[in-house]
């Protein structure tokens, strides 16, 4: 990847792992600045108890050629939020892409229980989690991104507007938070499109994260091993497809033609040129479309 954001300052608000860590690992690699910012540290584990911490992914950024800072930030506190943008203000005097990546759900859902069946106090937290932080990052953040011209706003979730308009997304809670974020990117635009800033909807497709790789049992180098329990694993990507799709935005001059949208990893893909690690282009979500909901067996061909 060019280095087309050399000098950019970003804040990927939950950059600990999965696709937080690839988007700041690729802003990187695109010479920016990043701010990566969780409740999982060196020192301290977050209620989801995984080894990976924000300092890891911040040295990976440095090493990919950016600027790795981690700073250690619960986004359901206003005031620790309040705190991270002065910094960031103090010490960069701008903010240039705002990643709202914050969702530390997935140990709360349930797969099966219905929405009287499913704990409610682990459905609010989920509600939470995943859509309070957005509101309380932007909120406080988006004054400073403001301030120059070309900003770019984007809220991560998964499944595009389409998908999820036509699918149930697992269940009430997982559904209801994941398409309430496409909402918020849309909301945001109009607000931000008047005053020079971009504002869209991303979503990766069947990511390859630290957790889902753990639930097959297999490593990222392994990762068709799990083919045989699951046929359309094979569609799958890495985090850093969804990263290069970050950063492909957030280098065009243009990206104002896409405020409002709800994107896809692999669509973008198909407009910038990029690629996921291995050289392929995966579309996941018209694969699931086409092949998967479509009872269709596995076969990735015109996919990637």
């Amino acid at each position: 990847m060019s280095e087309t954001s050399k000098g950019k300052v970003a804040l990927v608000a939950g950059g600990t792992r999965g696709a937080g860590r690839g988007i700041a690992v690729e802003l990187g690699a695109a010479g920016a600045t990043v701010y990566v910012t969780g409740r999982s540290t060196a020192g301290r584990r977050s209620e989801i108890d995984r080894p990976e911490t924000i300092e890891e992914t911040a040295e990976l950024v440095t090493a990919a050629g950016g600027h790795g800072i981690a700073v250690q930030v619960d986004h359901l506190d206003p005031g620790q939020v309040r705190a991270l943008v002065e910094r960031v203000e103090r010490e960069q005097g701008r903010l240039d892409v705002l990643v709202n990546n914050i969702w530390g759900g997935e140990l709360l859902f349930s797969w099966d229980k219905t929405l009287w069946e499913h704990s409610l106090d682990k459905g609010l937290r989920i509600l939470r989690l995943a859509i309070d932080t957005h509101i309380i990052t932007s909120h406080h953040a988006l004054p400073l991104l403001l301030r120059n011209p070309g900003g770019l706003v984007v809220e991560m979730t998964d499944g595009t507007a389409e998908y999820n308009a036509a699918n149930y997304r697992i269940s009430f809670f997982y559904d209801l938070a994941k398409t309430s974020v496409i909402r918020m990117a849309f909301a945001q635009a109009e607000e931000l499109g008047p005053r020079g800033a971009t504002a869209v909807a991303l979503t990766p497709g069947w990511m390859r994260s630290e957790i889902m790789l753990e639930h097959f049992g297999v490593t990222e180098a392994g990762w068709r091993d799990a083919l045989e329990r699951e046929p359309h694993f094979a569609i799958s990507e890495t985090t850093r497809f969804v990263g290069r799709a970050v950063a492909a935005l957030a280098g065009d001059p243009d990206v104002a033609r896409w405020n409002g949208r709800s994107l896809s990893s692999g669509q973008l893909a198909q407009v910038y040129g990029f690629t996921d690690l291995d050289g392929s282009r995966p579309d996941a979500w018209r694969y699931v479309t086409e092949v998967q909901d479509a009872g269709k067996p596995a076969d990735t061909t015109g996919y990637r």
